[in-house]
């Protein structure tokens, strides 16, 4: 499957290629996609579009009939808990907006991983879940889920880029951006050294130098 290097590509540092697709997108909306040329990720924004268990099925079965996995970012970070639910639908990559603290990432991994890593719940077939075909024993299952799975958050604050090193924590793969909340955020520190979202990132990509985690994936 096309999404079993994902997570080592990122870890790695290879170039990414995703789509940004609606989660109504139907199989011809995907075809045409990928017809334009190698893609290894659709990505569906779900923070600020709508949400719909149904269609997040049926997406990812029309992608997977294409071996392109699905990437969604969730609606809110104080769901980080329904990660589990989520991914039991047939997501490879969950994104977290506008994460604040160690609580958030660690409700989020407890969720994202199953036993010994965290604590997701066993459930989903193999016509949901990703890449269960194959790894339909459970040991089997859980080790393919997390040595593939993929974790993003995101950070859209000051205080998330002052907090980076410590919500950076083993099991999350990437951390993203939001510039735009960023540029707003800074508005209420006047006298930060940061003055711009740019000034952000750099401080992030300075203090997670040499770790797992990549830095500024979109």
């Amino acid at each position: 499957m096309a999404g079993e290097d994902l997570k080592q590509k990122i870890r790695e540092g290879e170039s990414i290629t995703s789509a940004g697709v609606a989660i109504t997108a139907t199989p011809s909306d995907l075809e045409a996609i990928v017809a334009g040329g190698p893609v290894d990720l659709f990505r569906v924004d779900c923070q600020h579009g709508p949400y719909s268990e149904i269609h997040l099925v049926e997406l990812c079965q029309a992608a997977k009939a294409l071996d392109v996995p699905v990437g969604i970012r969730m609606k809110h970070n104080r769901l980080a808990f329904l990660i589990g639910v989520i991914l039991d639908l047939g997501p490879l990559l969950i994104q977290v907006p506008q994460v604040e603290d160690e609580e958030t990432v660690d409700e989020a991994l407890n969720a994202f991983y199953y036993s010994p890593v965290g604590r997701r719940g066993w459930g989903g077939t193999a016509q949901t879940r990703y890449g269960l075909e194959g790894h339909e024993d459970q040991d089997a299952y859980v080790e393919y889920w997390n040595t593939h799975g993929v974790l993003m958050i995101q950070l859209e604050s000051v205080n998330a880029i002052t907090n980076a090193r410590h919500l950076a924590k083993p099991g999350v793969d990437a951390i993203a951006f939001g510039p735009n909340d960023l540029k707003l955020d800074l508005k209420r520190y006047p006298d930060h050294p940061f003055k711009t979202p740019e000034e952000c990132i750099a401080h992030v990509e300075e203090q997670l130098k040499g770790s797992d985690v990549r830095v500024g994936l979109s």
